[in-house]
Protein backbone atom coordinates (compact mmCIF):
# COMPACT_ATOMS: atom_id res chain seq x y z
CA UNK A 1 0.00 0.00 0.00
CA UNK A 2 1.65 3.22 -0.89
CA UNK A 3 0.05 6.40 0.57
CA UNK A 4 0.70 9.14 -1.45
CA UNK A 5 -0.45 11.55 1.45
CA UNK A 6 -0.45 15.35 -0.35
CA UNK A 7 2.89 15.50 -1.34
CA UNK A 8 3.12 17.71 -4.60
CA UNK A 9 4.82 14.87 -6.32
CA UNK A 10 1.44 12.84 -6.22
CA UNK A 11 -1.13 15.03 -6.66
CA UNK A 12 -2.81 15.54 -10.26
CA UNK A 13 -1.16 14.45 -13.16
CA UNK A 14 1.78 13.15 -10.75
CA UNK A 15 -0.63 11.11 -9.12
CA UNK A 16 -1.84 9.48 -11.66
CA UNK A 17 2.11 8.69 -13.40
CA UNK A 18 2.59 7.10 -9.65
CA UNK A 19 -0.45 4.81 -9.80
CA UNK A 20 0.90 3.88 -13.43
CA UNK A 21 4.44 2.81 -12.23
CA UNK A 22 2.79 1.14 -9.19
CA UNK A 23 0.62 -0.74 -11.52
CA UNK A 24 3.46 -1.83 -14.17
CA UNK A 25 5.45 -3.42 -11.02
CA UNK A 26 2.38 -5.03 -9.88
CA UNK A 27 1.68 -6.92 -13.23
CA UNK A 28 5.82 -7.57 -14.07
CA UNK A 29 6.67 -8.65 -10.55
CA UNK A 30 3.03 -10.29 -10.00
CA UNK A 31 2.32 -8.54 -6.83
CA UNK A 32 -0.77 -6.79 -5.15
CA UNK A 33 0.48 -3.00 -5.40
CA UNK A 34 -2.77 -0.59 -4.61
CA UNK A 35 -2.16 3.23 -3.63
CA UNK A 36 -4.03 5.68 -1.81
CA UNK A 37 -4.24 9.28 -3.38
CA UNK A 38 -5.81 11.95 -2.70
CA UNK A 39 -9.62 11.98 -2.41
CA UNK A 40 -9.51 14.20 -5.23
CA UNK A 41 -7.27 12.37 -7.95
CA UNK A 42 -9.18 8.72 -7.44
CA UNK A 43 -11.83 8.93 -10.41
CA UNK A 44 -8.70 10.07 -12.93
CA UNK A 45 -6.77 7.25 -11.37
CA UNK A 46 -9.41 4.69 -11.10
CA UNK A 47 -10.44 4.88 -14.87
CA UNK A 48 -6.75 4.53 -16.05
CA UNK A 49 -5.50 1.82 -13.81
CA UNK A 50 -6.71 -1.57 -12.47
CA UNK A 51 -4.72 -1.57 -9.11
CA UNK A 52 -6.86 -1.28 -5.92
CA UNK A 53 -7.51 2.63 -5.09
CA UNK A 54 -7.56 3.39 -1.27
CA UNK A 55 -9.14 6.74 -0.27
CA UNK A 56 -6.98 8.44 2.28
CA UNK A 57 -9.62 8.93 4.67
CA UNK A 58 -13.62 8.51 5.17
CA UNK A 59 -16.28 9.70 7.54
CA UNK A 60 -18.92 7.57 9.33
CA UNK A 61 -21.67 9.40 7.72
CA UNK A 62 -25.13 9.12 6.05
CA UNK A 63 -25.81 11.14 2.85
CA UNK A 64 -27.13 14.34 4.13
CA UNK A 65 -26.18 17.61 5.43
CA UNK A 66 -22.52 17.05 6.45
CA UNK A 67 -20.46 19.87 4.37
CA UNK A 68 -16.95 19.05 4.31
CA UNK A 69 -16.79 15.49 4.78
CA UNK A 70 -15.83 12.14 3.04
CA UNK A 71 -19.12 9.92 2.47
CA UNK A 72 -17.98 6.50 1.80
CA UNK A 73 -20.40 5.48 -0.83
CA UNK A 74 -19.06 8.21 -2.70
CA UNK A 75 -15.81 7.58 -2.16
CA UNK A 76 -16.38 3.74 -4.05
CA UNK A 77 -18.41 5.60 -6.67
CA UNK A 78 -15.57 7.37 -7.71
CA UNK A 79 -13.35 3.69 -8.20
CA UNK A 80 -11.85 3.51 -4.12
CA UNK A 81 -11.85 -0.27 -3.15
CA UNK A 82 -11.17 0.79 0.58
CA UNK A 83 -9.91 3.46 2.84
CA UNK A 84 -7.13 4.32 5.37
CA UNK A 85 -8.47 4.48 8.89
CA UNK A 86 -7.15 6.75 11.47
CA UNK A 87 -3.74 7.29 10.22
CA UNK A 88 -1.65 8.87 12.41
CA UNK A 89 -2.11 12.14 10.31
CA UNK A 90 -5.48 12.27 10.86
CA UNK A 91 -6.40 10.65 14.51
CA UNK A 92 -10.07 8.97 15.41
CA UNK A 93 -11.15 8.25 18.53
CA UNK A 94 -11.45 4.40 19.49
CA UNK A 95 -15.48 4.89 18.80
CA UNK A 96 -14.69 7.08 15.50
CA UNK A 97 -12.53 4.28 14.41
CA UNK A 98 -15.30 1.10 15.23
CA UNK A 99 -18.17 3.44 13.48
CA UNK A 100 -16.02 3.99 10.55
CA UNK A 101 -14.65 0.30 10.23
CA UNK A 102 -18.46 -0.77 10.09
CA UNK A 103 -19.23 2.22 7.62
CA UNK A 104 -16.83 0.87 5.20
CA UNK A 105 -17.71 -2.80 5.50
CA UNK A 106 -21.71 -1.34 4.70
CA UNK A 107 -20.92 0.19 1.23
CA UNK A 108 -18.11 -3.23 0.71
CA UNK A 109 -15.04 -0.69 1.36
CA UNK A 110 -12.10 -2.57 2.91
CA UNK A 111 -10.55 -0.95 5.74
CA UNK A 112 -6.77 -0.36 6.82
CA UNK A 113 -6.64 0.77 10.47
CA UNK A 114 -3.52 2.56 11.27
CA UNK A 115 -2.09 1.83 15.06
CA UNK A 116 0.86 3.37 16.53
CA UNK A 117 1.21 0.38 19.22
CA UNK A 118 0.81 -2.88 19.83
CA UNK A 119 -1.52 -2.60 22.25
CA UNK A 120 -3.57 -0.15 20.02
CA UNK A 121 -3.64 -3.26 17.38
CA UNK A 122 -5.35 -5.27 19.76
CA UNK A 123 -8.30 -2.74 20.36
CA UNK A 124 -8.69 -1.96 17.02
CA UNK A 125 -8.81 -5.60 16.12
CA UNK A 126 -11.47 -6.52 18.23
CA UNK A 127 -13.81 -3.90 15.39
CA UNK A 128 -12.90 -6.45 12.79
CA UNK A 129 -11.29 -4.44 10.09
CA UNK A 130 -10.05 -5.99 6.97
CA UNK A 131 -6.44 -4.81 7.77
CA UNK A 132 -4.37 -3.15 10.74
CA UNK A 133 -1.19 -1.60 9.97
CA UNK A 134 1.07 -0.72 12.62
CA UNK A 135 3.30 2.73 12.40
CA UNK A 136 5.18 3.96 15.16
CA UNK A 137 4.52 8.59 14.20
CA UNK A 138 8.31 8.96 15.60
CA UNK A 139 9.60 6.93 12.55
CA UNK A 140 7.76 8.06 9.36
CA UNK A 141 8.94 9.98 7.35
CA UNK A 142 12.56 9.77 8.39
CA UNK A 143 13.80 7.33 6.53
CA UNK A 144 14.64 5.79 9.32
CA UNK A 145 12.78 1.60 9.20
CA UNK A 146 10.31 0.60 12.12
CA UNK A 147 11.87 -2.72 10.98
CA UNK A 148 15.75 -2.37 11.47
CA UNK A 149 14.84 0.56 15.09
CA UNK A 150 11.77 -1.29 16.39
CA UNK A 151 11.10 -4.77 15.27
CA UNK A 152 9.03 -5.95 18.57
CA UNK A 153 7.09 -3.18 17.95
CA UNK A 154 5.87 -5.53 14.78
CA UNK A 155 6.25 -8.72 16.57
CA UNK A 156 4.19 -7.23 19.48
CA UNK A 157 1.94 -6.23 17.11
CA UNK A 158 1.51 -9.68 15.29
CA UNK A 159 0.98 -11.69 18.21
CA UNK A 160 -1.75 -9.31 19.62
CA UNK A 161 -3.91 -8.77 16.89
CA UNK A 162 -3.54 -12.40 16.15
CA UNK A 163 -4.73 -13.25 19.40
CA UNK A 164 -7.97 -11.46 18.67
CA UNK A 165 -8.45 -12.18 14.92
CA UNK A 166 -6.12 -14.52 13.19
CA UNK A 167 -7.79 -13.19 9.89
CA UNK A 168 -6.94 -10.06 9.80
CA UNK A 169 -4.42 -8.66 7.62
CA UNK A 170 -1.37 -7.45 9.24
CA UNK A 171 0.85 -4.55 7.76
CA UNK A 172 3.70 -2.34 8.99
CA UNK A 173 5.16 0.40 8.06
CA UNK A 174 7.26 3.91 9.00
CA UNK A 175 10.73 4.72 7.31
CA UNK A 176 10.38 1.58 4.87
CA UNK A 177 12.84 2.79 2.26
CA UNK A 178 14.72 0.20 0.11
CA UNK A 179 14.31 -3.82 -0.31
CA UNK A 180 16.61 -4.62 2.89
CA UNK A 181 13.71 -2.59 5.23
CA UNK A 182 11.18 -4.83 2.99
CA UNK A 183 12.72 -8.08 3.87
CA UNK A 184 13.55 -7.28 7.77
CA UNK A 185 9.41 -6.62 7.72
CA UNK A 186 8.40 -10.13 5.68
CA UNK A 187 10.74 -11.85 7.65
CA UNK A 188 8.84 -10.32 11.04
CA UNK A 189 5.91 -11.81 9.79
CA UNK A 190 3.73 -8.94 8.25
CA UNK A 191 1.70 -10.11 5.30
CA UNK A 192 2.18 -6.11 3.85
CA UNK A 193 4.01 -3.26 3.81
CA UNK A 194 2.59 0.63 3.91
CA UNK A 195 4.88 3.16 2.15
CA UNK A 196 4.82 6.74 1.42
CA UNK A 197 7.33 8.81 0.92
CA UNK A 198 10.37 6.78 0.28
CA UNK A 199 8.31 6.21 -2.65
CA UNK A 200 6.73 8.91 -3.40
CA UNK A 201 9.89 11.24 -3.06
CA UNK A 202 12.14 9.26 -4.69
CA UNK A 203 14.36 10.58 -7.40
CA UNK A 204 13.61 7.10 -8.97
CA UNK A 205 10.60 5.91 -7.40
CA UNK A 206 9.89 2.88 -10.18
CA UNK A 207 13.49 1.86 -9.43
CA UNK A 208 12.39 2.01 -5.29
CA UNK A 209 9.58 0.04 -5.56
CA UNK A 210 10.90 -2.65 -7.81
CA UNK A 211 13.77 -2.81 -5.40
CA UNK A 212 11.47 -3.09 -2.55
CA UNK A 213 8.79 -5.74 -4.27
CA UNK A 214 11.88 -7.70 -5.27
CA UNK A 215 13.36 -8.33 -1.89
CA UNK A 216 9.22 -9.36 -1.17
CA UNK A 217 9.03 -12.16 -3.32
Amino acid sequence: MINFKTYSQASGKNALRLAKIAETISVKRNVLVAVAPQIADIFQIANNVKIPLFAQHIDAIKAGRNTGYILPENVKAAGAKGALVNHSEHQLSEDEIKNTVECARNVELLSLVCVDAPKKAAQVARFKPDMIAIEPPELIGTGISVSKAKPEVITLGLQSVKEVDPEIIFLCGAGISGGEDAALSIKLGVKGLLLASGFVKAKNPSQVLEEIVNAVV
